[in-house]
């Protein structure tokens, strides 16, 4: 009878992971792109919102052709029509797309359950979230500039035809104004994937979001004007109107541009903080 020793298994060694295998928020940010621009809803979604920002522009801009008479003392159409603003006028319902497909692009991952599979390729949880950011950032910025100078161009060209005053870029605040509909419309979708990313759902998101960009304006005015015009500049949508204004009308009770755009922004890195806090301590 023979016995036989079973020595100790010698460690395996844990070899570092090989630098093109590691996980790099550049990788990420491509990941994050290939999603983005792999669904096709995604990419309609955001020519809609270009194509309503232009079409509309150029449609309001016909409509007031006959109405706006030669500048004023002030630089102003008589009556205190702003031209740089009539051809942006679509900026508001191109919020409505911009800001919903925000909302979807954080919100979705988490009622399918894609959430889990980024998470678990990802295990540190921010960079997915800073990728989604700068993904949908760069590109929502760079379509919906071109979008707003097309409409801007557009909307002065029917103005121009129907004989009314017209503003052009080298006018104080015009170019200021054209991109900041850009910036605008980049803003509130970030307002929207940061309260996707928070609520988690995609109602609930959509109704917060659009509720306070564009039901609490209103709901101030019905308060005492004291408060209004305390609090009414400080709002997200009243402060980047600021920014996104030309030339303001006398007495509109705005914060400077630039004022109004650190306000704007505030209120982004607020729920892009709370929203990547909550991932962190949330599971998913």
């Amino acid at each position: 009878m023979t016995t036989t020793v079973l020595g100790k298994l010698d460690p395996v060694p844990v070899r570092p992971l090989a630098p093109e295998l590691k996980v790099t928020q550049a990788r990420v940010i491509k990941s994050e792109w290939i999603k983005f621009r792999s669904l096709r809803s995604t990419l309609i979604t955001l020519g809609a919102a270009a194509v309503l920002l232009v079409g509309l522009g150029v449609l309001l801009s016909a409509f007031r052709s006959g109405q706006l008479a030669a500048p004023d003392g002030g630089g102003r159409p008589a009556g205190g029509q702003d031209p740089t603003a009539i051809s942006l006028g679509g900026a508001m319902l191109a919020q409505l797309i911009i800001g919903s497909l925000g909302v979807l692009i954080t919100a979705t991952e988490y009622s399918t359950g894609m959430i889990r599979s980024s998470l678990a390729a990802v295990p540190r949880r921010l960079p997915v979230l800073w990728g989604k950011v700068i993904v949908f950032a760069v590109v929502t910025f760079a379509v919906m500039a071109v979008a707003s100078f097309l409409a801007f161009f557009g909307g002065q060209a029917v103005l121009s035809s129907g004989g009314a005053a017209t503003a052009s870029l080298g006018d104080p605040g015009v170019l200021r104004a054209v991109l900041g509909s850009a910036v605008d419309l980049t803003g509130v979708g970030l307002l929207g994937l940061a309260l996707g990313a928070l609520l988690r759902t995609t109602a609930g998101a959509i109704s917060t979001l659009f509720g306070v960009t564009l039901l609490l304006p209103g709901l101030i005015q019905l308060l005492p004007d004291s408060v209004g015009t305390a609090v009414g500049p400080y709002l997200p949508s009243t402060a980047v109107q600021a920014f996104m204004t030309a030339q303001a009308a006398p007495g509109a009770n705005l914060l400077s541009p630039w004022a109004g755009l650190a306000v704007f922004a505030g209120y982004i890195v607020v729920l892009l903080g709370a929203a990547a806090v909550f991932l962190k301590r949330r599971d998913a």
